[in-house]
């Protein structure tokens, strides 16, 4: 019996189980690890914050998926990874061999600790946005003793543009008679580097109509800090600490080094993809990325278990970028090119809901193990 052994329940790991489900390979003992049945599609996490959608509406459920593929679901988070011994320990202290394993774990994002805002929201780890801006907006001490709520955003790339505009039309919407001011701050001559320039001035546009101010080639300053009743941290995905410590090949940033056809450089019978892991030539850390990348994985972890031969991946030279402005539009971006208007926002809602839609699976009755099954047979 083969052991294949999934962590992280993103993008590319909702196309391996439903492949699986599909067409299970013999022999196989599927396992997948995640802090959670219930995993954010990252392209609609704009939308729930602004309060268009509920939280279970953008999520893929990775329950259902795991039944439906014969696989075990197990509720827990990797702390450490042996790939000498083939072994991961999880934060429980439970231990998993495994015989090929695959990493889609995305990546996280800490604040200093030092910053003296009243409440501060870290865009990552997704897994930890949902508990934490629910608790933020059940707060009664949100709102200041002055009656004005100062937002201020670190960052200036598309996350950090899309959940500023979000986080303003749900609270001006909470808050009806509070006003709302809010700031962005980057340290890059422009916000949305490496979009469209005309993207950019539609971008502007939308934030300076909400009332947002910019600070370009800017740091974070205390005074700003501590005037902010929320600060959202938006600065870039950073690694886990697991990934340094793992004995992988890793990029300077500490993401996992990867080959053409997903597989660690140093561990071939390790394969990441999505965020956690980096090409030789970097991509941006956009779900696009481990979208596409999801078949070619589902086909070479069947190569790795002796099923058929692996496939190269190619990552796209363009990529679209839509970007939700939280007033009923949206703003596009292909290459050069960019568009805006209402419009795009109705396609980019149909785009999100259709991807969604190919994950969605009745639920049986739950086989989710919070410990370690002593059985490779789903219960």
């Amino acid at each position: 019996m083969s052991r294949l052994l999934l962590i992280g329940a993103g993008h590319a790991h909702a196309q391996v189980l439903k492949d699986w489900a599909r067409s299970p390979v013999d022999g196989c003992e599927l396992t997948i690890v995640s802090p959670s049945s219930l995993s954010p599609y990252s392209g609609m996490v704009p939308g729930w914050l602004a309060g268009v959608y509920r939280y279970d509406e953008i999520c893929i459920d990775f329950e259902a998926l795991a039944l439906a593929a014969n696989a075990r679901l197990v509720i827990d988070e990797l702390d450490e990874l042996d790939p000498a011994g083939r072994r991961v320990t999880l934060r429980s202290g439970v231990s998993l061999d495994y015989d090929v394993l695959s990493l889609n774990a995305g990546s996280t994002l800490t604040p200093p600790s030092d910053l003296h805002a009243a409440h501060v929201l870290s865009l990552r780890p997704l897994r930890n946005l949902h508990a934490a801006w629910e608790s933020l907006m059940s707060n009664p001490d949100l709102v200041p003793v002055r009656g004005c709520l100062q937002v201020t955003t670190v960052g200036g790339g598309a996350a950090g543009v899309e959940a500023t505009l979000a986080t303003l039309a749900r609270l001006r919407a909470h808050y009806p008679e509070v006003p709302v001011r809010s700031t962005v701050v980057t340290h890059a001559r422009q916000i949305l580097p490496g979009m469209a320039a005309s993207a950019t001035r539609s971008a502007r546009r939308a934030l300076a109509d909400a009332g947002v101010a910019i600070r370009l080639e800017s740091e974070l300053d205390d005074d700003l800090a501590r005037r902010s009743d929320l600060l959202l941290w938006a600065t870039g995905a950073q690694a886990h600490a697991w990934q340094r410590a793992s004995g992988l090949a890793v990029s300077e940033r500490g993401f996992i080094r990867i080959d053409s056809q997903l597989r660690s450089v140093s561990h071939p019978q390790v394969h990441a993809v999505g965020d956690c892991a980096e090409w030789a030539t970097p991509l941006p850390k956009a779900g696009v990325f481990a979208v596409r990348m999801g078949p070619v994985l589902s086909k070479n972890l069947r190569a790795a278990l002796g099923e058929g031969r692996p496939r190269r991946y190619r990552p796209q030279r363009r990529y679209l970028v839509l970007l939700a402005t939280a007033d009923g539009s949206a703003i596009g971006s292909w290459g050069p090119i960019s568009f805006s208007g209402r419009w795009v926002w109705r396609w980019k809602n149909q785009i999100d809901r259709n991807f969604i839609a190919r994950f969605c699976i009745p639920r049986r009755p739950p086989s989710v193990s919070h410990d370690l099954p002593t059985s490779g047979d789903p219960a």
